[in-house]
């Protein structure tokens, strides 16, 4: 078996990323939220200024995995970093050492970007998952929460 290569993705990856995305939302058990458009995400990969950044990891000449990721900004340090908005790899190929080659390759990004740290959001309830993020030396932040405003709300405190 090889051994998966990481590339950057690109407009014309927006299928293969939106097939792990649906995969991602069903691993997650959030399916019923997901409102997946294959052309905005081709859209938002691509441009000068593209919304999002992506990664693929392949493997026996196919796609198993993915981590998408985009720019964020911290005002106590007044400097760029990123946001790890999502990393996943095909349950068949999980424990290959996939999932840590995007990580270290999102961390690489970061750190030639300038990048202070790299952030992402782990449901409480993946427990490989924060196992697998706290040996790679990332801490949980007990201390904060994620707010979101969408739909309805975010509409309704936008027309004041």
């Amino acid at each position: 078996m090889a051994a998966a290569v990481v590339r950057p993705a690109g407009p014309d990856d927006a299928p293969q990323i939106a097939r792990f995305i649906r995969e991602l939302a069903r691993y997650e058990r959030l399916e019923d939220q997901l409102d997946l458009d294959e052309a905005r995400l081709r859209g938002h990969l691509a441009g000068p200024r593209p919304a999002c950044s992506a990664l693929l990891a392949e493997a026996d000449g196919g796609p198993v995995g993915f981590a998408l990721f985009f720019a964020s900004y911290s005002t106590f340090r007044t400097q760029p970093c990123l946001y790890l908005e999502d990393l996943f790899v095909l349950p068949e190929w999980r424990g290959r050492g996939i999932g840590l080659a995007l990580l270290r390759a999102v961390a690489a990004e970061a750190v030639a970007r300038g990048c202070p740290r790299l952030d992402w959001s782990v449901l409480d309830w993946n427990a490989p998952a924060i196992g697998f993020y706290q040996r790679q030396g990332a801490r949980l932040l007990a201390d904060w929460r994620i707010c979101r405003l969408e739909g309805e709300a975010l509409r309704r405190i936008a027309a004041g």
